[in-house]
Protein backbone atom coordinates (compact mmCIF):
# COMPACT_ATOMS: atom_id res chain seq x y z
CA UNK A 1 0.00 0.00 0.00
CA UNK A 2 1.43 3.33 -0.30
CA UNK A 3 1.91 5.61 2.14
CA UNK A 4 0.29 8.36 2.58
CA UNK A 5 1.76 12.02 1.94
CA UNK A 6 0.87 13.20 5.40
CA UNK A 7 -0.43 11.92 8.85
CA UNK A 8 -2.86 14.61 9.62
CA UNK A 9 -4.04 17.12 6.92
CA UNK A 10 -6.15 20.24 8.82
CA UNK A 11 -7.94 22.11 6.71
CA UNK A 12 -8.13 25.86 8.60
CA UNK A 13 -5.37 27.58 10.09
CA UNK A 14 -7.91 29.02 13.25
CA UNK A 15 -7.23 28.37 17.07
CA UNK A 16 -8.14 24.73 17.01
CA UNK A 17 -6.43 23.76 13.44
CA UNK A 18 -3.21 25.47 14.81
CA UNK A 19 -3.13 23.70 18.17
CA UNK A 20 -4.12 20.23 16.62
CA UNK A 21 -1.22 20.63 13.98
CA UNK A 22 1.43 21.59 16.40
CA UNK A 23 0.38 18.85 18.83
CA UNK A 24 0.53 15.87 16.11
CA UNK A 25 3.74 17.47 14.82
CA UNK A 26 4.99 16.87 18.39
CA UNK A 27 4.37 13.81 18.25
CA UNK A 28 5.93 12.70 15.87
CA UNK A 29 3.19 13.37 12.73
CA UNK A 30 3.56 14.49 9.50
CA UNK A 31 1.67 17.28 9.62
CA UNK A 32 0.06 20.21 6.54
CA UNK A 33 -2.47 22.86 6.75
CA UNK A 34 -4.58 24.58 4.07
CA UNK A 35 -5.68 27.97 4.95
CA UNK A 36 -6.58 30.80 2.54
CA UNK A 37 -7.00 33.86 4.76
CA UNK A 38 -5.15 34.96 7.89
CA UNK A 39 -4.01 32.75 10.55
CA UNK A 40 -5.60 32.58 13.79
CA UNK A 41 -9.50 32.43 12.54
CA UNK A 42 -12.46 33.73 13.73
CA UNK A 43 -10.85 34.59 17.43
CA UNK A 44 -7.70 36.36 16.66
CA UNK A 45 -9.13 38.17 13.41
CA UNK A 46 -12.43 39.23 14.03
CA UNK A 47 -13.22 37.54 17.16
CA UNK A 48 -12.03 37.46 21.25
CA UNK A 49 -9.10 38.91 20.85
CA UNK A 50 -10.00 42.30 18.54
CA UNK A 51 -13.13 42.67 20.40
CA UNK A 52 -12.15 42.21 24.08
CA UNK A 53 -9.09 45.38 22.55
CA UNK A 54 -12.48 47.64 21.50
CA UNK A 55 -13.73 46.51 24.84
CA UNK A 56 -10.91 47.90 26.65
CA UNK A 57 -11.37 51.12 24.43
CA UNK A 58 -14.85 51.39 25.10
CA UNK A 59 -13.97 51.40 29.19
CA UNK A 60 -12.09 54.13 29.08
CA UNK A 61 -14.64 56.76 28.93
CA UNK A 62 -16.26 55.43 32.47
CA UNK A 63 -12.89 55.09 33.45
CA UNK A 64 -12.80 59.31 32.72
CA UNK A 65 -15.97 60.26 34.35
CA UNK A 66 -14.95 58.23 37.30
CA UNK A 67 -11.88 59.86 37.83
CA UNK A 68 -12.93 62.55 39.25
CA UNK A 69 -14.76 61.58 42.50
CA UNK A 70 -10.76 60.13 42.90
CA UNK A 71 -9.53 64.05 42.98
CA UNK A 72 -8.52 63.56 39.56
CA UNK A 73 -9.44 66.93 37.33
CA UNK A 74 -8.55 65.80 33.24
CA UNK A 75 -9.11 67.39 29.83
CA UNK A 76 -12.26 66.43 28.45
CA UNK A 77 -10.96 63.52 26.14
CA UNK A 78 -10.78 63.27 22.61
CA UNK A 79 -11.44 59.49 20.86
CA UNK A 80 -9.69 58.71 17.66
CA UNK A 81 -11.35 56.23 15.38
CA UNK A 82 -8.49 55.73 13.50
CA UNK A 83 -5.44 55.02 15.70
CA UNK A 84 -7.46 52.32 17.82
CA UNK A 85 -8.27 50.94 14.36
CA UNK A 86 -4.26 50.85 13.26
CA UNK A 87 -2.82 49.82 16.66
CA UNK A 88 -5.50 46.75 16.17
CA UNK A 89 -4.21 46.14 12.99
CA UNK A 90 -0.61 45.67 14.03
CA UNK A 91 -1.57 43.86 17.19
CA UNK A 92 -3.41 41.13 14.81
CA UNK A 93 -0.93 41.28 12.49
CA UNK A 94 2.01 40.36 14.95
CA UNK A 95 -0.77 37.60 16.08
CA UNK A 96 -0.90 36.33 12.65
CA UNK A 97 2.88 35.71 12.20
CA UNK A 98 3.32 34.14 15.60
CA UNK A 99 0.23 31.48 14.39
CA UNK A 100 2.51 30.88 11.54
CA UNK A 101 5.59 30.96 13.55
CA UNK A 102 4.32 27.80 15.48
CA UNK A 103 3.25 25.84 12.73
CA UNK A 104 6.51 26.28 10.90
CA UNK A 105 8.40 25.87 14.00
CA UNK A 106 7.00 22.88 15.35
CA UNK A 107 7.54 20.90 11.57
CA UNK A 108 4.48 21.67 9.77
CA UNK A 109 4.04 22.08 6.58
CA UNK A 110 1.49 25.33 5.62
CA UNK A 111 -0.23 25.22 2.50
CA UNK A 112 -1.52 28.37 1.53
CA UNK A 113 -5.07 28.01 -0.51
CA UNK A 114 -8.47 26.54 -0.17
CA UNK A 115 -8.80 22.66 0.21
CA UNK A 116 -11.39 21.02 -0.94
CA UNK A 117 -11.97 16.65 0.28
CA UNK A 118 -11.62 13.97 -3.16
CA UNK A 119 -12.56 11.33 -0.63
CA UNK A 120 -10.18 8.10 0.26
CA UNK A 121 -8.01 10.06 2.22
CA UNK A 122 -7.19 12.20 -0.61
CA UNK A 123 -7.50 16.17 -0.39
CA UNK A 124 -6.66 18.70 -3.14
CA UNK A 125 -5.45 22.61 -2.74
CA UNK A 126 -4.99 24.38 -5.77
CA UNK A 127 -4.90 22.19 -8.02
CA UNK A 128 -2.42 19.91 -5.69
CA UNK A 129 -3.43 16.59 -4.64
CA UNK A 130 -2.10 15.45 -1.53
CA UNK A 131 -3.53 12.33 0.39
CA UNK A 132 -3.56 11.82 4.26
CA UNK A 133 -4.45 8.98 7.14
CA UNK A 134 -6.29 11.50 8.43
CA UNK A 135 -8.01 14.76 7.72
CA UNK A 136 -9.05 17.23 10.39
CA UNK A 137 -12.12 20.30 9.13
CA UNK A 138 -11.48 22.77 11.27
CA UNK A 139 -13.26 25.73 9.31
CA UNK A 140 -14.69 27.18 12.09
CA UNK A 141 -18.18 29.50 11.31
CA UNK A 142 -19.71 33.02 9.44
CA UNK A 143 -22.03 35.47 10.55
CA UNK A 144 -25.11 35.17 8.71
CA UNK A 145 -27.30 37.57 7.44
CA UNK A 146 -31.30 37.09 7.87
CA UNK A 147 -33.56 37.45 5.13
CA UNK A 148 -34.37 41.17 5.47
CA UNK A 149 -35.76 43.66 2.78
CA UNK A 150 -32.72 46.04 2.40
CA UNK A 151 -30.53 43.77 4.62
CA UNK A 152 -27.86 44.10 2.09
CA UNK A 153 -26.96 47.73 3.76
CA UNK A 154 -26.28 45.83 6.69
CA UNK A 155 -23.03 44.57 8.39
CA UNK A 156 -22.03 41.63 10.45
CA UNK A 157 -19.90 41.47 13.24
CA UNK A 158 -16.80 41.18 10.87
CA UNK A 159 -17.04 44.82 9.15
CA UNK A 160 -17.29 46.52 12.72
CA UNK A 161 -13.53 46.42 13.42
CA UNK A 162 -12.28 48.33 10.72
CA UNK A 163 -15.57 50.72 9.35
CA UNK A 164 -14.50 53.10 7.48
CA UNK A 165 -16.10 56.14 9.48
CA UNK A 166 -16.90 56.28 13.00
CA UNK A 167 -20.94 55.01 13.37
CA UNK A 168 -21.98 58.06 15.63
CA UNK A 169 -25.61 56.20 15.69
CA UNK A 170 -25.65 52.74 15.45
CA UNK A 171 -28.38 50.30 15.67
CA UNK A 172 -27.58 46.60 16.75
CA UNK A 173 -30.03 44.00 15.74
CA UNK A 174 -29.63 40.68 18.31
CA UNK A 175 -29.50 39.96 21.91
CA UNK A 176 -26.85 37.01 22.02
CA UNK A 177 -23.39 38.15 23.30
CA UNK A 178 -21.70 39.25 20.20
CA UNK A 179 -24.84 42.26 19.44
CA UNK A 180 -24.66 43.18 23.35
CA UNK A 181 -20.74 43.63 23.66
CA UNK A 182 -20.74 45.35 20.22
CA UNK A 183 -23.69 47.99 22.02
CA UNK A 184 -21.24 48.14 24.81
CA UNK A 185 -18.06 48.86 23.13
CA UNK A 186 -19.79 51.43 20.58
CA UNK A 187 -21.47 52.98 23.31
CA UNK A 188 -18.37 53.37 25.16
CA UNK A 189 -16.99 54.53 22.37
CA UNK A 190 -19.41 57.55 22.21
CA UNK A 191 -22.02 56.28 19.64
CA UNK A 192 -25.54 56.98 20.00
CA UNK A 193 -26.83 52.86 20.03
CA UNK A 194 -30.23 51.02 19.81
CA UNK A 195 -30.69 47.19 20.54
CA UNK A 196 -33.29 45.88 18.78
CA UNK A 197 -33.83 42.34 20.48
CA UNK A 198 -36.46 39.69 19.81
CA UNK A 199 -37.37 38.05 23.10
CA UNK A 200 -37.85 39.17 26.42
CA UNK A 201 -34.25 39.88 27.58
CA UNK A 202 -30.83 39.33 25.85
CA UNK A 203 -28.33 36.87 26.53
CA UNK A 204 -31.07 34.10 25.90
CA UNK A 205 -29.62 31.13 27.30
CA UNK A 206 -27.96 32.47 30.32
CA UNK A 207 -29.77 32.61 33.90
CA UNK A 208 -32.88 34.63 34.09
CA UNK A 209 -30.92 37.01 36.51
CA UNK A 210 -28.49 37.41 34.69
CA UNK A 211 -30.16 38.57 31.85
CA UNK A 212 -32.55 41.02 33.70
CA UNK A 213 -29.52 42.52 35.34
CA UNK A 214 -27.62 43.39 32.21
CA UNK A 215 -30.50 44.86 30.64
CA UNK A 216 -31.46 47.20 33.64
CA UNK A 217 -27.08 48.02 33.16
CA UNK A 218 -27.09 48.15 29.21
CA UNK A 219 -29.92 50.80 30.03
CA UNK A 220 -28.04 53.00 32.25
CA UNK A 221 -24.94 52.80 30.11
CA UNK A 222 -27.75 55.28 27.57
CA UNK A 223 -27.90 51.81 24.95
CA UNK A 224 -31.68 52.41 23.95
CA UNK A 225 -32.34 48.80 24.57
CA UNK A 226 -35.90 47.62 22.66
CA UNK A 227 -37.12 44.40 23.67
CA UNK A 228 -39.55 42.25 21.30
CA UNK A 229 -38.59 43.99 18.16
CA UNK A 230 -37.36 42.72 15.36
CA UNK A 231 -36.60 44.54 12.19
CA UNK A 232 -38.77 44.64 9.21
CA UNK A 233 -36.81 46.64 6.63
CA UNK A 234 -33.55 48.71 6.32
CA UNK A 235 -33.58 51.42 3.25
CA UNK A 236 -30.54 54.04 2.48
CA UNK A 237 -31.62 58.11 2.07
CA UNK A 238 -28.48 59.19 0.94
CA UNK A 239 -25.72 58.06 3.87
CA UNK A 240 -28.55 57.75 6.57
CA UNK A 241 -29.91 54.12 6.54
CA UNK A 242 -33.69 53.66 8.02
CA UNK A 243 -34.24 50.96 9.87
CA UNK A 244 -38.58 50.02 10.34
CA UNK A 245 -38.84 48.22 12.92
CA UNK A 246 -42.17 45.67 12.74
CA UNK A 247 -44.44 48.06 15.18
CA UNK A 248 -43.46 50.90 13.06
CA UNK A 249 -41.06 52.55 14.54
CA UNK A 250 -38.44 54.24 12.46
CA UNK A 251 -34.62 54.28 13.46
CA UNK A 252 -31.81 56.33 12.02
CA UNK A 253 -28.55 54.85 11.79
CA UNK A 254 -24.96 55.48 10.34
CA UNK A 255 -24.04 51.91 10.60
CA UNK A 256 -26.85 48.27 11.52
CA UNK A 257 -25.33 45.46 12.49
CA UNK A 258 -26.89 42.17 12.21
CA UNK A 259 -25.76 39.76 14.94
CA UNK A 260 -27.85 37.27 14.87
CA UNK A 261 -26.50 34.04 14.03
CA UNK A 262 -23.27 31.95 12.57
CA UNK A 263 -23.01 28.99 10.18
CA UNK A 264 -20.05 26.48 10.05
CA UNK A 265 -17.89 27.13 7.25
CA UNK A 266 -18.42 23.74 5.42
CA UNK A 267 -19.77 25.05 2.39
CA UNK A 268 -17.00 24.26 -1.08
CA UNK A 269 -15.28 21.43 1.22
CA UNK A 270 -16.53 18.60 -0.98
CA UNK A 271 -18.15 16.89 1.74
CA UNK A 272 -20.90 15.41 -0.13
CA UNK A 273 -18.45 13.64 -2.56
CA UNK A 274 -16.59 12.41 0.14
CA UNK A 275 -19.38 10.98 2.04
CA UNK A 276 -19.56 13.16 5.13
CA UNK A 277 -22.55 13.54 7.19
CA UNK A 278 -23.79 16.74 7.97
CA UNK A 279 -27.00 18.15 9.04
CA UNK A 280 -29.76 20.99 7.78
CA UNK A 281 -27.65 23.67 8.53
CA UNK A 282 -24.53 22.50 7.40
CA UNK A 283 -22.88 21.12 10.77
CA UNK A 284 -20.92 18.01 10.56
CA UNK A 285 -21.88 15.38 12.33
CA UNK A 286 -19.27 13.60 14.93
CA UNK A 287 -19.32 11.50 17.36
CA UNK A 288 -18.13 11.74 21.24
CA UNK A 289 -14.52 11.38 19.56
CA UNK A 290 -14.96 13.80 16.75
CA UNK A 291 -15.38 11.20 13.74
CA UNK A 292 -17.44 11.54 10.97
CA UNK A 293 -19.42 9.20 9.28
CA UNK A 294 -16.21 8.95 7.09
CA UNK A 295 -13.14 6.92 9.04
CA UNK A 296 -10.04 8.85 8.89
CA UNK A 297 -11.69 12.20 8.78
CA UNK A 298 -12.65 14.19 11.81
CA UNK A 299 -13.90 17.57 12.34
CA UNK A 300 -14.44 19.64 15.57
CA UNK A 301 -14.69 23.54 16.92
CA UNK A 302 -17.43 25.71 14.97
CA UNK A 303 -18.29 23.76 12.08
CA UNK A 304 -19.93 20.77 14.88
CA UNK A 305 -22.44 21.39 17.10
CA UNK A 306 -21.34 21.59 20.53
CA UNK A 307 -20.06 24.48 22.00
CA UNK A 308 -19.26 27.49 20.29
CA UNK A 309 -16.34 29.18 22.46
CA UNK A 310 -12.54 29.41 21.38
CA UNK A 311 -10.91 27.14 24.48
CA UNK A 312 -13.66 24.36 23.82
CA UNK A 313 -12.15 24.24 20.41
CA UNK A 314 -8.76 24.19 21.65
CA UNK A 315 -9.63 21.08 24.48
CA UNK A 316 -11.48 19.25 21.25
CA UNK A 317 -8.47 19.69 19.49
CA UNK A 318 -6.61 18.25 22.38
CA UNK A 319 -8.57 15.64 23.04
CA UNK A 320 -8.49 14.39 19.28
CA UNK A 321 -4.87 14.57 18.36
CA UNK A 322 -4.07 12.61 22.07
CA UNK A 323 -6.12 9.78 20.79
CA UNK A 324 -4.61 9.85 17.34
CA UNK A 325 -1.30 10.40 18.04
CA UNK A 326 -1.10 10.07 22.09
CA UNK A 327 -2.05 6.32 22.49
CA UNK A 328 -4.85 8.22 25.38
CA UNK A 329 -8.45 7.58 24.23
CA UNK A 330 -11.04 9.77 26.57
CA UNK A 331 -14.35 11.84 25.82
CA UNK A 332 -14.26 15.78 26.47
CA UNK A 333 -16.06 16.94 29.46
CA UNK A 334 -18.52 20.00 28.31
CA UNK A 335 -20.08 20.24 31.77
CA UNK A 336 -19.31 23.38 33.82
CA UNK A 337 -17.24 25.33 31.33
CA UNK A 338 -17.06 28.85 32.19
CA UNK A 339 -17.79 31.56 29.72
CA UNK A 340 -17.86 35.47 29.66
CA UNK A 341 -19.78 38.51 27.66
CA UNK A 342 -17.62 41.57 28.03
CA UNK A 343 -20.14 43.85 28.12
CA UNK A 344 -19.97 46.86 30.47
CA UNK A 345 -20.03 45.63 33.46
CA UNK A 346 -18.95 42.33 32.29
CA UNK A 347 -20.77 39.26 32.65
CA UNK A 348 -19.13 36.17 33.77
CA UNK A 349 -20.83 32.61 34.45
CA UNK A 350 -19.88 28.93 35.00
CA UNK A 351 -22.54 25.37 35.82
CA UNK A 352 -25.88 25.97 35.47
CA UNK A 353 -28.70 28.48 35.42
CA UNK A 354 -31.02 28.41 38.16
CA UNK A 355 -33.45 27.02 35.83
CA UNK A 356 -31.50 24.36 34.62
CA UNK A 357 -30.25 23.49 38.37
CA UNK A 358 -34.16 22.91 38.86
CA UNK A 359 -35.05 21.08 36.51
CA UNK A 360 -32.06 18.36 36.55
CA UNK A 361 -31.61 18.20 40.46
CA UNK A 362 -35.03 19.59 41.82
CA UNK A 363 -35.09 21.19 45.27
CA UNK A 364 -31.96 24.00 44.70
CA UNK A 365 -30.85 26.95 47.31
CA UNK A 366 -30.59 30.37 45.76
CA UNK A 367 -27.85 32.68 47.03
CA UNK A 368 -28.08 36.25 45.64
CA UNK A 369 -26.13 39.45 46.81
CA UNK A 370 -26.73 42.74 44.72
CA UNK A 371 -24.51 45.88 45.81
CA UNK A 372 -22.87 48.58 44.61
CA UNK A 373 -18.74 48.18 44.39
CA UNK A 374 -16.58 50.49 46.63
CA UNK A 375 -14.97 51.87 43.38
CA UNK A 376 -18.42 53.73 42.92
CA UNK A 377 -19.07 55.27 46.18
CA UNK A 378 -16.61 57.91 45.12
CA UNK A 379 -16.97 57.69 41.21
CA UNK A 380 -20.59 58.36 41.57
CA UNK A 381 -21.48 55.71 38.72
CA UNK A 382 -24.67 54.42 38.83
CA UNK A 383 -23.31 50.66 38.50
CA UNK A 384 -24.10 47.94 40.76
CA UNK A 385 -23.11 44.46 40.45
CA UNK A 386 -24.89 41.18 40.91
CA UNK A 387 -23.40 37.70 42.12
CA UNK A 388 -25.22 34.86 42.67
CA UNK A 389 -24.70 31.10 43.49
CA UNK A 390 -27.15 28.16 42.74
CA UNK A 391 -26.44 25.53 45.67
CA UNK A 392 -27.73 21.46 45.28
CA UNK A 393 -29.81 21.07 48.56
CA UNK A 394 -29.22 16.86 48.56
CA UNK A 395 -25.54 17.39 48.05
CA UNK A 396 -24.24 21.22 49.13
CA UNK A 397 -22.58 21.23 45.42
CA UNK A 398 -22.29 24.35 44.10
CA UNK A 399 -23.91 23.81 40.53
CA UNK A 400 -23.69 27.51 38.99
CA UNK A 401 -21.97 30.59 39.98
CA UNK A 402 -23.27 33.95 37.78
CA UNK A 403 -21.72 37.01 38.16
CA UNK A 404 -22.53 40.86 36.42
CA UNK A 405 -19.75 43.59 37.39
CA UNK A 406 -16.17 44.37 37.01
CA UNK A 407 -13.82 41.78 35.66
CA UNK A 408 -16.53 39.49 35.78
CA UNK A 409 -14.32 36.91 33.47
CA UNK A 410 -11.06 37.37 35.72
CA UNK A 411 -12.97 36.21 38.81
CA UNK A 412 -15.23 33.84 37.56
CA UNK A 413 -11.86 31.93 35.77
CA UNK A 414 -10.25 30.85 39.55
CA UNK A 415 -14.12 30.35 40.87
CA UNK A 416 -14.91 27.61 37.83
CA UNK A 417 -11.74 25.63 39.07
CA UNK A 418 -13.81 25.27 42.58
CA UNK A 419 -16.78 23.42 40.57
CA UNK A 420 -15.04 21.40 38.35
CA UNK A 421 -13.76 20.07 41.82
CA UNK A 422 -16.89 19.67 43.05
CA UNK A 423 -17.05 22.29 45.77
CA UNK A 424 -19.49 22.48 47.94
CA UNK A 425 -21.78 25.63 49.93
CA UNK A 426 -19.47 24.51 52.86
CA UNK A 427 -16.21 24.92 50.85
CA UNK A 428 -16.94 28.40 50.21
CA UNK A 429 -18.15 29.44 53.34
CA UNK A 430 -14.52 27.93 55.13
CA UNK A 431 -12.65 29.97 52.68
CA UNK A 432 -11.54 33.67 53.60
CA UNK A 433 -12.07 36.49 51.81
CA UNK A 434 -9.73 38.92 50.33
CA UNK A 435 -10.67 41.98 51.47
CA UNK A 436 -11.69 44.61 49.78
CA UNK A 437 -12.79 42.96 47.34
CA UNK A 438 -15.97 42.27 45.00
CA UNK A 439 -14.96 38.42 44.66
CA UNK A 440 -15.16 37.96 48.44
CA UNK A 441 -19.14 38.31 48.12
CA UNK A 442 -19.11 34.46 46.68
CA UNK A 443 -17.61 33.56 50.18
CA UNK A 444 -19.78 35.45 52.51
CA UNK A 445 -23.15 35.24 51.36
CA UNK A 446 -24.57 32.80 54.06
CA UNK A 447 -28.53 33.04 53.62
CA UNK A 448 -30.37 31.62 51.02
CA UNK A 449 -33.17 33.84 48.68
CA UNK A 450 -36.97 32.88 49.64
Amino acid sequence: MTRADFDLFVIGAGSAGVRAARMAARHGARVAVAEPGALGGTCVNVGCVPKKLYAYAGAFAADFEDAAGFGWQLETPRFDWETLKRNRAREIGRLNGIYERLLLDAGATLIRGRARLLGGGAVEVGGTRCTAAHVLIATGGHAVMPDLPGGHFAVTSDAMFDLPQFPHRLVVVGGGYIACEFASIFAGLGAQVTQIVRGELPLRGFDDDVRAFLARELQHQRIDLRLRAEPARIEREGQVLRVTLRDGACLEADTVLMATGRRPNTDGLGLADAGVAVDGDGVIVVDAHFDTSVPGIHALGDVIHRVQLTPVALAEAMTLVERLFGGRTRTLDYDGIPTAVFTHPAVGTVGLTEAQARARHGAVRVYRSEFKALKHTLSGRDERTLMKLVVDAASDRVLGLHMVGAEAGEIVQGFAVALKAGATKATFDATVGIHPTAAEEFVTMREPVA
